[in-house]
């Protein structure tokens, strides 16, 4: 029999193991929601400031002197209204383009034998660990005198007549190569759905194939709507991706730039137009420039929150995390 002081000690020292366990779990916890956080706080706090709130050391986090002057400021220098239309032309339709397109591939990758099959996987994988700029110059080259082939180009050479069309500072440059998989991190998106489809249940697409479907109509009527978890996970990513894209906006267009780009160029816009009064500039301009970093990240923000929950469940369903 165990005695009761023992007992007592045991119950102390598992609830003191507990205890310790527990604020170890907050600490951690909280110390990383902090490094997370820590910028978006920094830029809210920062962004409200006025100009003599910065000489005041007194104060950080909550300054005395708060203004929204500087997202006014922001507002109009990134001309917020038209870049975020452009946006939403440019690259969130590239983006729903590019969902679509690498399920399809995927589909034909997880599901179907055909030669030359590893020659292309191990294409697909170059894609993915060959970085953008190394053939970034080579696609501007080419959608500034865009050609299939190189038929257009024999047939100048042959007549003297040149037919190839300009693509750059049109949608095209982006929504070509999200039409054939070769978009923003295409080869991303389309492992990630590669993983789902081969996890899906065959006996689902037999029973198609006996009942008369063919290959499109079974992948539209029975891996589509079966796919919503992977839908999620590559849409969130794609979104976000083409959202915070600058490089190609920078060298596909010369006008009418998207919101990341508009972001980019805020501190010179800011240098040249010159809206503050008095000796502050530079340290208003910061204040500027933390702005429009808020209503730059506004949007995207509240569309990930929308789906953060499903988005998260999601994540060990389609094979990223092994």
């Amino acid at each position: 029999m165990i005695s009761k002081s023992k007992w007592n000690t045991k119950k102390l020292k598992r609830k003191s193991a507990g205890f310790a366990t527990s604020l170890l779990r907050y600490v951690f916890l909280i110390s990383v929601g902090y490094i997370v956080l820590y910028p978006i706080f920094s830029a809210i706090s920062t962004a409200i400031k006025q100009d003599v709130a910065f000489y005041d050391v007194s104060l950080y986090w909550l300054p005395k002197y708060v203004t929204w002057e500087n997202f006014k400021i922001a507002f109009e220098s990134m001309d917020y209204a038209k870049a975020i239309l452009r946006t939403m032309s440019l690259d969130v339709v590239s983006a729903v383009i590019e969902i679509i397109m690498c399920a399809i591939i995927a589909y034909g990758f997880a599901r179907f034998e055909f030669k030359g099959k590893k020659i292309f996987e191990f294409l697909l994988m170059a894609t993915i660990i060959i970085p953008i700029q190394v053939y970034l110059v080579s696609m501007v080259i080419n959608f500034k005198s865009f050609d299939v082939v190189g038929i257009l180009g024999l047939f100048n050479k042959i007549t003297g007549i040149d037919l190839r069309p300009n693509l750059l500072n049109t949608n095209w440059a982006m929504y070509l190569p999200s039409l054939f998989g070769m978009g923003l991190r295409s080869g991303i998106l389309i492992y990630i759905y590669i993983q789902f489809f081969r996890g899906f249940p065959k006996e689902l697409e037999e029973a198609a194939y006996i009942d008369g479907a063919g290959p499109f109509r079974t992948f539209w009527s029975i891996a589509v709507p079966s796919s919503s978890v992977a839908i999620l996970t590559v849409a969130v990513f794609a979104m976000v991706w083409h959202w915070n894209d600058c490089l190609l906006g920078l060298m596909y267009f010369t006008k009418d730039y998207p919101l990341a780009v508009q972001l980019s160029n805020l501190p010179s816009t800011l240098t040249v137009n010159n809206p503050f009064v008095g000796g502050a500039a530079d340290v208003m301009k910061n204040s500027v420039v933390m702005a429009g970093c808020l209503l730059y990240i506004v949007p995207i923000l509240i569309g990930y929150l929308c789906v953060q929950h499903r988005f998260i469940k999601s994540i060990d369903r389609v094979g990223i995390t092994g």
